[in-house]
């Protein structure tokens, strides 16, 4: 199967927590970069600490209950060690805390790179599945959550874990059976987080599905608020807001009402053991088996056993949303590209020859129904061909299979002889210009946006060859019209351009870019008669001695083409030039008698 109808990937349910961690270190290696010697240094950081009631228990039995009374030496001497090995362990977490933000800033630009990457790989109909505020949430808000993980909660909960380990170790070393106590005590805590955890993990995938929904529809209120506004639907809008954040917040409770869960039977773990430990030191030390000083020890250890589990545990929470936040991101990194780039193995198109060639085309959208059925079609190099037809027959779609928006589901589209699936992406946007029927504009000024055009271009270059451009296009003395010139501000998306002045600009960059075939889907905004006009003789000069493909809305612009094809319901019906099809007197002579009539009317 091919285009549209490949396979998507696994869900979030479907990747495994074992699988998202190895697939993550493979995306962004940096994560795992010096990790051993990080892993030794937390050791150390963790040895020290366990170091301290070892001290204690020293100072309890030889100084402060020695036989012939308080030893001071001896209090102050394990006193001065303990305070230097804290020292050592306090600059070993701080390494350690160091080198895991470094790694960790390392990793995450990566990942925000491949991930930002990916959304311009995808292809249009993938994209169209879903809402352009999703993809800003992976990109941005999901890899933000990432980032406590990475570098300050992962490394509390290394350090914490190994400091409970080599705390066991020392309890093992002065009791087995208080040991073995202490571990009874909290094996409530193990099986609640069996039985806590994936509930967890499943609601912080609740919070940040409904999260990139408040933002899908965020993003789609600020872009269409003039429409709300001229239908005073405001507070419709509102309404929508305002039930997606209160989702969330049942959302975040819940998910918080479950994590709080694990703390609680943390904490009914310490307490538990504590007391065991207490009692059963106290019946060993009456039976001889224990001094005063290692019972105290103990009770120690147990507090320091305790402590950074329950650190853990209160971060565990975290961690799954970072866990969510980080399988989403890796599910797009995954993302299937059914729009392959063949690379340094393709085949460049030819330069000056831009005749097309479609065969045997066929197109279904993901979910939907046939939309293109089987088109063929031939296009001279240097000729005009203007698509006609009702909407919804299939021109756009047409159109974006020549640019290769996607590819056809059936069917080859060449142009200069070579197979689009086979043209590097450089080379295809080099040959094959489309300028929209509503001109897009990044925010910025008229310079910074002709500059896609020719991003190599040095400052004057750019600046001498728009003024060319704009000459050349007979749109010098409009330019020179702006008070700024190409340094005009165009504002977000163009707006603080007309929609016809957005159309000019669209014209001028598709010029510098100098292609083959240039892809036009002609304007049908209201401009005034002026810009109309320029807007026209612009074009003629844009497609002057290049193939070129128009949409047409108006049959004057089918009049003026060299070919003229007829779309209805997905189908190329009628081909030729407009006096051969008039005279034919089929579907197009039907349509420009109409046009005719209106037009006199």
């Amino acid at each position: 199967m091919t285009g549209a109808q490949q396979a998507r990937p696994q869900s979030g349910d479907e990747m495994s927590v074992r699988h998202m961690f190895r697939r993550g270190l493979q995306v962004s290696p940096e994560f795992r970069a010096g990790l051993v010697v990080t892993l030794i240094l937390a050791a150390l950081a963790a040895c020290g600490r366990a170091a301290v009631p070892f001290l204690t228990q020293r100072v309890t039995d030889e100084g402060l209950l020695a036989p012939g009374g308080v030893d001071v030496e001896v209090v102050l001497r394990y006193a001065l060690a303990g305070a230097g090995v804290l020292i050592l362990a306090a600059v070993l977490a701080w390494r350690v805390r160091v080198r895991m933000v470094s790694a960790a800033e390392k990793g995450l630009a990566t990942l925000r790179i491949r991930a930002f990457g990916k959304v311009h790989e995808l292809s249009v109909l993938t994209q169209n599945e879903e809402q352009r505020g999703r993809y800003v949430s992976r990109v941005t808000g999901d890899v933000e959550t990432m980032r406590d993980l990475m570098q300050w909660t992962g490394a509390a909960m290394i350090i914490s874990a190994l400091e409970s380990a080599a705390v066991f170790m020392v309890m093992l070393a002065y009791s087995w059976q208080l040991s073995l106590l202490v571990l009874l005590a909290f094996l409530p805590m193990v099986f609640s987080l069996l039985w806590i955890q994936p509930r967890v993990r499943r609601a912080f995938q609740g919070v940040r599905s409904k999260m990139a929904d408040l933002l899908g529809r965020t993003s789609e209120q600020i872009v269409g608020v003039a429409t709300i506004r001229s239908y005073g639907v405001q507070q419709r809008m509102r309404d929508q807001l305002n039930a997606d954040i209160d989702d969330i917040l049942r959302a975040e409770r819940k998910a918080s009402i479950l994590a709080s869960l694990n703390f609680s039977s943390t904490v009914i773990g310490q307490s538990l053991a504590t007391g065991l430990a207490l009692i059963g030191g106290t019946a060993l030390a009456l039976r001889g088996d224990l001094t005063v000083g290692t019972v105290v020890a103990f009770a120690f250890l147990v507090y320091m056993f305790a402590g950074p589990l329950m650190w853990i545990i209160e971060m565990l929470a975290e961690m799954q949303r970072a866990v969510v936040g980080w399988r989403r991101v890796l599910e797009l990194v995954d993302e299937e590209v059914t729009i392959a780039d063949p690379g340094a193995d393709g085949t460049p198109i030819p330069h000056g020859h831009g005749e097309l060639d479609m065969q045997g085309i066929r197109l279904t959208y993901p979910g939907g129904p046939e939309v293109l059925k089987g088109v063929d079609l031939a296009v001279p190099a240097g000729k005009r061909i203007a698509l006609v037809g009702q909407t919804g027959s299939g021109k756009t779609s047409l159109a974006r299979l020549m640019s290769r928006f996607f590819d056809p589901t059936e069917g080859l589209v060449r142009v200069g002889g070579v197979d689009l699936r086979e043209v590097p992406m450089d080379s295809l946007r080099r040959s094959i210009a489309v300028v929209p029927q509503e001109g897009f504009l990044f925010d910025g000024s008229i310079r910074s946006n002709l500059a896609y055009a020719i991003p190599d271009a040095s400052a004057d270059d750019l600046e001498h060859r728009a003024l060319a451009a704009f000459e050349s296009l007979g749109l010098d003395a409009w330019i020179d019209a702006l008070p700024q010139g190409l340094d005009t501000h165009v504002g977000p998306r163009g707006e603080l351009l007309s929609a016809g002045e957005r159309q000019l600009v669209s014209i001028a960059r598709a010029y510098l870019r100098d292609p083959d075939l240039l892809i036009l889907d002609e304007a049908t905004s209201a401009v005034d008669p002026a810009t109309e006009v320029r807007i026209s003789r612009a074009l003629e000069g844009l497609m002057q001695g290049r193939t070129a493909v128009v949409i047409a809305h108006r049959l004057s612009t089918a009049e003026r083409a060299d070919l003229v094809a007829v779309m209805e319901q997905g189908e190329l019906i009628e081909v030729g030039p407009h006096r051969d099809l008039v005279a034919a007197g089929g579907t197009y002579a039907s349509l420009y008698a109409a046009w005719v009539s209106q037009t006199r009317d």
